[in-house]
């Protein structure tokens, strides 16, 4: 459904209608037990291992890494291994991330950290780790060839700046940010995405004639909002605040949960403009199912950009575009066919409805329906941004609801997706940590298990199934928001 309405969603900031679904359900209410004690994963000894161990094992035979963790297949020969990818690959930030994002937690949440007596010890393991995987971005900050500037760079340079104050990080930082800026093109109004897109039948490749924007970008400008802050070079902040209203244009589709009357947001993937005139050539998608279908990470995508940028502007139109955004994400959720719910044994309940199947529109196999854990997290991320940035303007209920819901996907998702297969840190004799499986039989070195990074029938390289390194990432960065807000 792509039905266009007058029904606008400013309205809900009011909390009005903070606890209404579809034919007027009420959302599930916040769990009555502590957070701590429902979302306790998230601070297990598990995820430390699990980051340790690959970055041990990712250096051998590749230090200075030349390569970088992507993906952990679940079958097959490589099953339960990290598969690397060259280092120039977009993703190649994530996993360094992955490391400084314990850092910080180490730093700044001793009590919700691996360790015990000794977190010294692996606070000085993981910035050996840290600077081996993430010293090799700083020369990444000067490339013009790409748009995912962001996520090369600031997971890890944000926390080498913020919590270590290292100032070559936030040299690099800026470096980024004034690269990312060069392919901003005043015509279209937006910051070119990709340079390429091929596919099966597709070759999309002039740099004259196309202008190739995808919704994953609104993700990227949080750092040209930041390098902004941080020099006073208001050109960066402008040229994001004028990319991410083009893109509300451009890819944003209004849909109307008819019951209601209120105006969510899908998404579609891509969009190619004229770079001459700005104007529409073609809409397409990269990863999803097709151009008129929603791609549930691309979904994930704009509700955490969105909620990004309407902190950096408070520009309301960026906060009706991430509410409708996530409105659409829990409606699609919520409406998944029955065989996403999978029962749990010896148990009265079910799991996995709260796992998104990886596009929201593809076809569906009811015995074993696809999903990808990877949009879930993320999306779960930009709903806790939403929901402090609600609480700013007193819009407390539906705060709430964003809050609850965030808490739902990732309490859902460590259920059903969460590899059994756990590791813990040790201390050897030598006085240094070690990673150790819980079952030495059982091994797989990523986090979560079930997310899908490329499942389109046109492309090249198709994967799914698998853990996933940006996966890993943001359930980390989920934990290290609760400890900020206080919520854990």
């Amino acid at each position: 459904m792509h039905n266009s309405t007058s029904n606008g969603i400013s309205d809900l900031t009011n909390g009005s209608k903070a606890g209404s679904l579809q034919n007027g359900q009420s959302l599930s209410k916040p769990p009555t037990q502590p957070l701590s004690s429902v979302l306790s994963e998230l601070f297990q000894d598990n995820i430390t291992a699990k980051i340790l161990h690959a970055a041990e094992s990712g250096l051998q035979n590749n230090n200075p890494p030349l390569a970088y963790p992507e993906y952990v297949p679940q079958t097959g020969t490589d099953a339960g291994s990290y598969v690397l990818r060259e280092k120039s690959f977009w993703t190649c930030g994530f996993f360094p991330g992955s490391i400084y994002s314990l850092i910080e937690r180490l730093v700044k949440f001793p009590q919700a950290s691996a360790g015990g007596e000794n977190k010294r010890q692996l606070l000085k393991q993981l910035l050996t780790l840290g600077g081996a995987w993430s010293d090799p971005l700083h020369d990444y900050a000067k490339r013009t060839d790409t748009h995912d500037m962001s996520f090369m760079i600031q997971p890890s340079m944000r926390v080498r700046w913020e919590v270590l104050h290292d100032t070559a990080a936030l040299e690099s930082i800026i470096t980024a940010a004034r690269s990312l800026h060069t392919r901003y093109n005043a015509k279209v109004g937006a910051i070119r995405s990709w340079d390429v897109l091929s596919q099966d039948g597709v070759e999309i490749a002039s740099m004259t004639q196309d202008f190739l924007v995808i919704i994953d970008s609104m993700c990227n400008l949080d750092l040209l909002y930041y390098a902004a802050a941080q020099t006073g070079q208001a050109e960066l902040a402008e040229a994001a605040t004028t990319h991410a209203k083009c893109l509300i244009k451009a890819l944003l589709r209004k849909e109307t949960d008819a019951p209601i009357g209120r105006t969510m947001y899908s998404t579609t993937h891509v969009v190619n403009f004229d770079p001459r005139d700005g104007s529409i050539k073609e809409k397409r998608t990269g990863q999803g199912y097709a151009a008129s279908s929603t791609w549930a990470r691309g979904q994930a995508w704009g509700i955490l950009g969105y909620s990004q940028t309407y902190n950096w502007t408070k520009d309301a139109e960026f906060l009706d575009a991430a509410i409708g955004l996530a409105e659409y994400f829990i409606f699609r959720l919520l409406n998944s066919p029955d065989c996403v719910e999978v029962s749990v044994s010896g148990q009265n309940r079910t799991k996995g409805r709260y796992v998104p199947l990886w596009d929201f529109d593809a076809p569906i196999d009811e015995s074993a329906p696809l999903r990808d854990s990877s949009a879930g997290i993320i999306a779960a991320n930009g709903m806790l941004v939403l929901s402090q940035a609600l609480a700013g303007r007193a819009s407390y209920d539906l705060s709430q609801r964003y809050r609850s819901m965030a808490v739902r996907i990732v309490q859902d998702t460590l259920d059903f997706s969460l590899a059994r297969e756990k590791a813990k840190v040790s201390l050897t004799s030598d006085g240094s940590f070690v990673s150790q499986d819980l079952d030495t039989n059982a091994h797989f070195e990523a986090i979560l298990k079930n997310a899908t990074a490329n499942h389109n029938a046109k492309d090249w390289k198709r994967y799914w199934d698998h853990g996933l390194v940006y996966a890993d990432y943001y359930l980390i960065e989920f934990g290290n928001r609760l400890l900020k807000m206080g919520l854990v």
